[in-house]
């Protein structure tokens, strides 16, 4: 089932994010996870690509675990960062092979030890969702920053480039981490300005450890509201109580988007069902 179609949908859809084994060792553990991931019946599941601008020689096989041993729709991510153009298309031609035809497209990290862009790379997101267009029949996402990508010289340059994703065929956005939902609101205002009227996604973030704030700001650069600082500030010697905060402040988070109309969202879960279970039975009876 193509995203695009679920997402026309008025219904609430909640998804999930996991990430392939970095060892081929692992691969069972990571079929057993998305087992486990699938019996929480998400509306569909996203397979990541590769962390830090890496490459993932699993995320095919994992997303043909999610989708033709699991039966749930599945997001393969796909990035051009470390991938020249004939890898692209190898993995391309898995994918239609196995009839996942959901790609969510991205330039993704920049390998710190390569040059980039060698002359066989797209050079941004727009130019590998254009590719992919051309390569066949596959529905196409892609990422978007509610408080401007890092590398953006500003909110108005980030929202034109998103444009640019959506005139190369990128048909739904998800979004990147944010823990204040006007946040949220406020960008898709921007985006609206801009004509840019596509699916988005919300994509929401547990904290359940201490570990994950200090990545999350290095990396994204998200901003941290005082009332989130607090809770961390409260609970970050105990780690069962920061989980059960961390799983309740996501709740929160969903709720309020639901209730102001945002009804597609996803969980970047960190491998953890356990985590993504508690927070959809707390939504038990809202979606």
């Amino acid at each position: 089932m193509k995203i695009s179609e679920l997402l026309k949908t008025k219904e609430v859809t909640i998804s999930c994010e996991l990430f392939p084994p970095k060892k081929g060792s692992e691969l069972k553990k990571a079929h057993e996870l998305v087992h486990e991931m699938a019996k929480l019946g998400p509306a569909f599941i996203s397979v990541t690509y590769g962390a830090s601008g890496g490459i993932s020689e699993h995320t095919v096989d994992m997303a043909n675990e999610v989708q033709n041993v699991n039966g749930v729709p599945v997001l393969a991510h796909l990035t051009c960062a470390s991938s020249g153009r004939e890898k692209i298309h190898q993995v391309l031609g898995e994918l239609k092979e196995r009839k996942i035809e959901n790609i969510l497209a991205l330039r993704g990290d920049i390998p710190e030890d390569l040059e980039f862009p060698l002359p066989n790379q797209y050079h941004h997101a727009n130019e590998l969702m254009e590719e992919i267009k051309a390569f066949g029949d596959f529905c196409i996402g892609g990422a978007c920053y509610p408080e401007g990508h890092p590398e953006a010289e500003s909110i108005e340059a980030d929202i034109d480039n998103l444009k640019r994703k959506v005139e190369a065929g990128c048909e739904f956005l998800t979004t990147q981490m944010f823990f204040d939902n006007n946040i949220l609101y406020n960008f898709l205002y921007r985006a609206l300005k801009k004509n840019i009227e596509v699916p988005v996604i919300a994509g929401i973030m547990p904290v359940t450890n201490a570990k994950q704030i200090k990545r999350i700001t290095s990396l994204s650069g998200s901003i941290l509201p005082q009332r989130f600082r607090a809770i961390v500030e409260r609970f970050a010697e105990n780690p069962a109580a920061l989980k059960q905060a961390g799983i309740a402040y996501a709740t929160d988070q969903i709720i309020d988007l639901i209730a102001n109309g945002v009804n597609h969202v996803h969980i970047y879960t960190m491998n953890k069902p356990d985590v993504a279970g508690a927070i959809l039975k707390n939504l038990s009876e809202i979606c």
